[in-house]
């Protein structure tokens, strides 16, 4: 179909689509409840980075409704054929809803299509701030001041601010980007002059080695460091989103106090890698 691109290729994991995404949220909803919290007080993000159109299609129909992508035109290309789909959808009789996930299969004609809520997970280049800020809803990756200023600047003529999170690299990898924790607090204080951008919280990822143990020791660190900045009144009270936890270690992040997950391979499977696959 020409709104539908190759889908990658998934190995076989032995579970549908719909027993993996409902695992997933069955998981969140136990780390959850295991602190003390609600299941719905952390928000779950399906990255669709290897996902193919077909496979986001049938999320939607379940009520998934917020969705994680890592490269700019990737997302541009996502949320074009989701909203065609979803204005066929309309035509055939459908109503576009406004509020989060209502259920129904994505493929009957009638049934609510649910709002999607689209994040840029990934490294952001300056070049392409200004066709992010049209379709995302929260960039998690800002690290540095010359790219909140590009933020800043594309945004003058929006009626409101961007929201953002600062991306922190507590374990101090040199692969991962991220501004270090010590000067987290001060980009925070010179995003907060901003006024087309909005700082909601902060953003990390684990260690790549180390396990369970050094994940936990970066997410409590990254808690921390969000707590201590949040006491200080940042963003009037709007300063609360800990999105922390992949595929990998969203369970041990939520424990931890994270509040959003970024969780791909867990819901949409592993990509098999061909040497037909095009690399964006």
């Amino acid at each position: 179909m020409g709104d539908t691109p190759a889908p990658t290729r998934h190995a076989t994991t032995g579970s549908t689509l719909r027993e993996r995404w409902d695992s997933v949220r069955s998981r969140v909803a136990a780390a959850a409840e295991r602190t003390g919290r609600r299941a719905d007080s952390v928000m779950l993000v399906v990255v669709t980075k290897s996902a193919s159109i077909d496979q986001i299609r049938e999320l939607i129909g379940f009520g998934q409704v917020d969705f994680g992508e890592n490269r700019v035109q990737q997302l541009i290309q996502r949320a074009a054929a989701i909203e065609e789909f979803a204005a066929r959808r309309r035509g055939l009789g459908g109503v576009a809803a406004t509020g989060a996930g209502a259920p129904g299969g994505a493929g009957s004609a009638g049934a609510a299509f649910p709002a999607v809520r689209w994040h840029m997970v990934g490294t952001l280049q300056r070049n392409k701030v200004r066709k992010c800020i049209e379709l995302a809803r929260l960039i998690h990756s800002v690290d540095n001041l010359r790219l909140a200023e590009e933020i800043q600047m594309a945004s003058m003529k929006r009626s409101e601010p961007v929201d953002v999170l600062v991306e922190v690299n507590v374990a101090g990898e040199k692969s991962k980007q991220g501004v270090a924790p010590a000067a987290a607090r001060h980009l925070i204080d010179q995003l907060e002059t901003m006024v087309n951008l909005r700082v909601r919280g902060l953003m990390c990822m684990a260690p790549l080695d180390g396990g369970t143990a050094a994940a936990r020791a970066t997410f409590e660190r990254c808690r921390e460091l969000f707590d201590e900045i949040r006491q200080r009144g940042i963003g009037d009270g709007r300063f609360d989103i800990l999105s922390m936890g992949m595929s990998a270690d969203f369970e041990t992040a939520i424990e931890c106090g994270a509040n959003l997950v970024r969780v791909g391979s867990a819901v949409v499977g592993e990509p098999v890698q061909t040497d037909a696959d095009s690399d964006e």
